[in-house]
């Protein structure tokens, strides 16, 4: 059985950790929001959720249990932060508190946060998940009927051979994959303009735009993200229309 949480629910994935997945979901989500449209985010790493100290919100209090009916239908309520739904395990567990569910409650513990949150008549939910193709990510095809997804990739060789994994899980289980952002592409020197490669490019071959998937844009170092908004506004538009006309 699958959930309708949204009119579309879109996977934020990679195939690496360190590409800045999070980083990148969360500005997108902003820049979707901004086109005009209510814009959820479930924070899907359930092991590393990062996606709450982005926006500067933490749990002191430690959990005691994590319950999945109480004489009923446990309901949860998103966090309301800057136009965004917002959704995390770490919303439900103390910051420092780690989550030692085996694999087999993942499951149970996905759903709950996709199924059992009151969310209020979005048009798009992203989910930002760990990176990898482990158990979760296969869990969540069980959960809920994506309508995409979205690779990040950094600009390096080993994160596109990484990358190509992933679009590789996705073609086997049938996701259509709306394009890839590339994180990290270089650095704009404040003072003489020049860009810079900070990493050594991935080669053609090798890289996932040569696998077929579509470029939705590249994103450049830039220690001030409003810098970048303009960059995530257009992916934003691009990935409003792929989602639109399916």
């Amino acid at each position: 059985m699958t959930a309708r949480a949204a009119r579309h629910v879109v996977a934020v994935g990679s195939g690496k950790g360190g590409v800045g997945k999070s980083t990148v979901t969360l500005n997108l989500a902003f820049a979707l929001h901004r086109s005009g449209w209510n814009v959820g985010l479930l924070d899907a790493d359930l092991y590393g959720p990062d996606i709450p100290l982005m926006l500067n919100l933490k749990r002191e209090q430690e959990a005691k249990r994590w319950d999945f009916w109480r004489g009923g239908d446990v309901r949860l309520q998103p966090v309301e932060q800057r136009g965004l739904q917002v959704m995390s395990v770490g919303f439900l567990l103390a910051e420092r508190q780690s989550l030692t569910f085996a694999a087999p409650l993942l499951g149970a513990a996905l759903r709950q946060l996709v199924e059992q949150v009151d969310w209020r008549s979005l048009d798009v939910l992203l989910i930002d998940l760990p990176p990898g193709t482990a158990d979760l990510q296969q869990q969540l095809l069980g959960v809920v009927a994506l309508a995409g997804a979205v690779v990040v990739v950094g600009p390096q060789d080993v994160a596109h051979l990484d990358a190509r994994k992933f679009v590789d899980f996705l073609r086997g289980a049938d996701v259509r994959i709306l394009g890839g952002v590339e994180n990290m592409a270089g650095f704009v020197c404040p003072h003489c303009g020049e860009r810079i490669d900070v990493f050594p490019p991935a080669a053609t071959s090798r890289a996932i735009w040569a696998d077929g998937v579509p470029l939705l844009g590249r994103i450049p170092l830039e220690p001030d993200l409003a810098k970048q908004e303009h960059e995530f506004d257009r992916i934003g538009t691009e990935l409003v229309a792929r989602l639109e006309a399916a």
